[in-house]
């Protein structure tokens, strides 16, 4: 097998196994974070107030990344940017609004939404780690759902990918969404998201005090907790035994 397609085969597997990565990334920084709280030396900062603020930044930061993903999906139709496994989808081929100026938006978004927790646990060389393996492991799967867009699209996927850059934004190049913004398909399929992230920061929050052997514990964060997961549930049923959100 040639190295193209090698790389191929190695994006389509990861694309398939790509809920891995974050299960990977929590287990590895719960355990550098308990590590870190054990040995204050090893974090980014020092004692409370400035703690405090950190942890805002790092909420800032992966509440950014789910924007970021809640604009995306909400102007683009359906079987296109999906959370689907099984295989690539894309009917259309979405070229305005975000993807007028990013070939990747809702890669930048997932990576800032982890790199926020990755922050979390004040540790240089996690961080480092996290960022070069988040490079790697996303790399491949950019590779091959590029080949499944020049294949499925032809000389339109070429000339789009051809002016439009694939990470970094060029804010110069926008083209107003040619659809309407869709609450009901963000609803649908960024629940998770939200949910997934307030539960990590309460859970962050929560193994730092315990190991600390503190009792300073973030009560609004739990409470926006909370209330995540309720709101998460109530969607799910929404979507699941209604039509609200058809």
């Amino acid at each position: 097998m040639n190295l193209e397609k090698q790389i191929e085969s190695q994006g389509n597997w990861l694309f398939k196994h790509r809920g891995i990565l974050p299960l990977i990334i929590l287990a590895a920084g719960i355990v550098v974070f308990i590590y870190s709280k054990l040995d204050p030396s090893n974090l980014f900062y020092g004692e409370p107030p400035f703690a405090d603020y950190y942890t805002l930044g790092c909420i800032f930061v992966s509440l950014l990344g789910l924007s970021i993903r809640i604009y995306t999906v909400g102007y683009t139709p359906d079987n296109t940017s999906g959370r689907n496994t099984s295989k690539q989808i894309a009917d259309t081929l979405n070229r305005t609004g975000i993807y007028s100026i990013v070939r990747h938006p809702l890669y930048i978004g997932n990576f800032l939404m982890w790199l926020g927790i990755a922050l979390l646990v004040q540790n240089f060389w996690f961080v480092t780690v996290f960022i070069l393996l988040y490079w790697i492991y996303y790399e491949r799967i950019i590779y091959a759902e590029e080949r499944f867009l020049s294949h499925k699209f032809g000389e339109v996927f070429t000339e789009w990918a051809t002016k439009t850059p694939a990470i970094i934004p060029n804010f110069k190049l926008f083209v107003k969404p040619n659809m309407p913004f869709r609450w009901k398909k963000v609803l649908r399929q960024e629940k998770n998201g939200q949910v997934a992230l307030f539960i990590i920061f309460s859970l962050f929050d929560f193994i730092g005090q315990l190991v600390g052997k503190n009792s300073d514990y973030n009560y609004t964060l739990y409470i926006v907790c909370l209330i995540s997961i309720i709101l998460y549930f109530v969607l799910r049923y929404m979507k699941n035994k209604t039509q609200l959100l058809k």
